[in-house]
């Protein structure tokens, strides 16, 4: 084999290798090609199917929202309907139940022992308690009532308090000079203000 032909042989096997890598680059760009292609039309498809959803979601809010506010009015109405039909607590009321916790309160006090000091030093206490919450009744009365009637319990007021310390007294002296005698007097007064509480409230307040 010539030289010549040698070379001629060489330039053909380049050409061919040439050829063939030309048409495998063109079959991966056409293979890159069809699927650049396709993954368009997933994300249109994922598109539609995401703005579907959010149609159907906004669609569902919706629905709920109203729902909720439909609850809501009526719930609304419910309580307006339970505010309007309950009554009205009155000063009244709340001072005769307190009048009540009171006296379970005051009644439920003990001595410390059987002796006539222990059992005095109890009905001061309860005449203390009485007399405390007295004043407090009357001071409510004061600003409840007119003044014409204000003013007339003030002197039946004046009054009721001459009546509590001569019976007292009276009755103190049935024990006169006797161990008795303070016991009874610190009893009736005690006796006589828990009564008169409960009289204020239930005659005169509101």
């Amino acid at each position: 084999m010539t030289i010549k032909n040698y070379k001629k042989q060489l330039r053909i096997i380049f050409s061919s290798f040439v050829l063939v890598c030309l048409l495998v680059a063109c079959g991966n760009e056409s293979e890159e090609v069809t699927s650049d292609e396709e993954e368009p039309t997933t994300e249109n498809t994922d598109q539609q199917e995401n703005t579907s959803n959010t149609q159907e979601e906004t669609t569902q809010t919706e629905n709920d929202l109203q729902t909720d506010r439909e609850v809501t009015e009526d719930d609304g109405a419910k309580v307006d309907d339970i505010e309007n039909t309950e009554p009205n607590e009155s000063l009244k009321e709340d001072y005769l139940e307190k009048l009540n916790q009171t006296k379970m309160e005051a009644d439920r006090i003990e001595p410390e022992d059987s002796s006539t000091y222990a059992l005095k030093a109890v009905e001061d206490y309860r005449y203390e308690i009485w007399d405390d919450l007295l004043n407090e009744i009357y001071k409510v009365l004061q600003e409840q009532l007119p003044p014409e009637e204000m003013e007339a319990l003030r002197a039946e007021q004046r009054e009721w308090i001459k009546y509590r310390d001569t019976t007292a007294l009276e009755a103190s002296k049935e024990y006169e000079g006797g161990t008795q005698e303070h016991l009874e007097y610190s009893a009736v007064l005690a006796n006589l203000t828990e009564e008169r509480s409960y009289e204020l409230v239930e005659s005169y307040m509101q």
